[in-house]
């Protein structure tokens, strides 16, 4: 983690510009969620790790919305055992009239999705599962004074909770989405720390499911992750047929980290489960979908000036009765083109590099020309410039001494 005092991002200002945070109590649980997309779309919903919350998915928000699929994020609400959370889960679908869904999650999300999948099964079509596990007996082994959790002060759990994030130098990516989700988890209160410990504790694991492993997909990160490769291994091994998207680094969020990757990954998942994408029905896209996905870049800063035209266009474009939500950010044109390619060009085990990746490091090569010829240029004129500088110092002498 970086030192000093966290700046957000400029795309995630600019998310929070746009997508408007839902916050509905039901029965004793507040959930709080971003709901994005045409809403005719069965969604693909988000279930973080235990120290994230509904904000870390916001790139995937972002770049799947405009493209036509619906994607709702949610916070897992305060539940102190697994029983509870499936059906606090089932009756926050009924409240927003969700009944088929997809699920994605990481970490807990994952085993919190698998085992919804498990007892609810008429619900869930599929699952992408990332960096998460079937059994929770390693962590309550682990953590042996989980039946005092709820009464532990806050700093004690946030250290714990942070304990499993690795503290040292990173690629720049995979240590801003650490800063990232740091930043969040300091919004979280003291009950929601102590539940998500309490479901991460709580001895359980994921029976038999009855969603085929054609309809499950394991995106996994292959260097550093808090989740123990052991416990990855036993995922795999419990869905053989399930459909393999490893990430060459990522860390623990690979979706803040590597989202280019990860959003790829889950645009091939929803079309082999068949769900239609509907860019017609987003707000300022063409019915070609020509339009583009929502602009996601390395830097994560937006440009201004062609900021203010897009969201000048955008406003400018008819809303439709399907989706009232409000346009994100478009991609330059042709990017959808080019997202097209790559799905049509990968397969499970590779991606292409994104294009804004190549045109980054054709601008750095050419910063690096750009230097060189400097260093060359001043080199010449220092060696061809110095003999004349000494000669007329030398004649200059001369002329005094006569």
């Amino acid at each position: 983690m970086k030192g000093g005092v966290f700046s957000a991002p400029g795309d995630y200002i600019y998310f929070k510009s746009q997508v408007p945070l839902h916050k509905i109590p039901i029965g004793s649980k507040q959930w709080r969620y971003y709901d994005f997309g045409p809403k005719v779309v069965p969604p693909l919903i988000c279930l973080p790790g235990i120290a994230g919350t509904a904000d870390v998915y916001y790139k995937q928000i972002m770049s799947l919305s405009i493209k036509g699929y619906r994607v709702i994020s949610v916070d897992i609400p305060r539940a102190w055992n697994n029983h509870e959370w499936i059906q606090a889960f089932e009756k926050f679908l009924d409240a927003i009239d969700v009944h088929h869904i997809h699920l994605y999650g990481t970490a807990l999300g994952g085993f919190l999705a698998q085992l919804f999948a498990q007892h609810r099964p008429r619900r869930v079509r599929s699952l992408v599962l990332s960096n998460t596990f079937v059994e929770t007996t390693s962590f309550s082994a682990a953590m042996p004074w989980a039946p005092i959790v709820s009464w532990a002060p806050s700093f004690i759990l946030k250290r714990h909770v942070l304990s499993g994030i690795r503290d040292s130098p990173q690629e720049p990516f995979i240590a801003d989405s650490v800063d990232f989700v740091v930043s969040q988890v300091e919004t979280l209160s003291r009950e929601d720390l102590a539940s998500r410990l309490t479901l991460t504790a709580d001895a359980a694991s994921v029976g038999p499911l009855l969603l085929p492993d054609t309809s499950i997909t394991l995106m996994d990160t292959n260097d550093y992750c808090a989740t123990p490769q052991s416990l990855k291994d036993q995922v795999c091994e419990r869905y053989p047929g399930a459909r393999r998207a490893y990430l060459k680094s990522g860390g623990d969020f690979p979706f803040l980290s590597r989202p280019d990757e990860v959003n790829l990954h889950l645009q091939l998942h929803l079309r082999r489960v068949a769900v239609e994408a509907r860019p017609d029905l987003v707000p300022g896209v063409p019915k070609d979908g020509s339009g583009g996905s929502s602009k996601e870049p390395n830097n994560g800063r937006e440009d201004a000036d062609d900021s203010s035209e897009n969201d000048k266009r955008d406003s400018e474009a008819p809303s439709t009765a399907e989706s009232a939500d409000p346009p994100l950010a478009p991609e330059a044109t042709g990017s959808h083109d080019l997202d097209n390619q790559l799905l049509k060009l990968s397969d499970n085990k590779s991606v292409i590099p994104p294009l804004q990746n190549a045109l980054l490091c054709d601008k750095q090569s050419l910063l690096l020309v750009l230097r060189a010829f400097l260093s060359i240029t001043c080199e010449f004129f220092i060696l061809n410039l110095l003999p004349l500088y000494l000669g007329n110092c030398t004649l200059t002498e001369n002329v005094a001494a006569m």
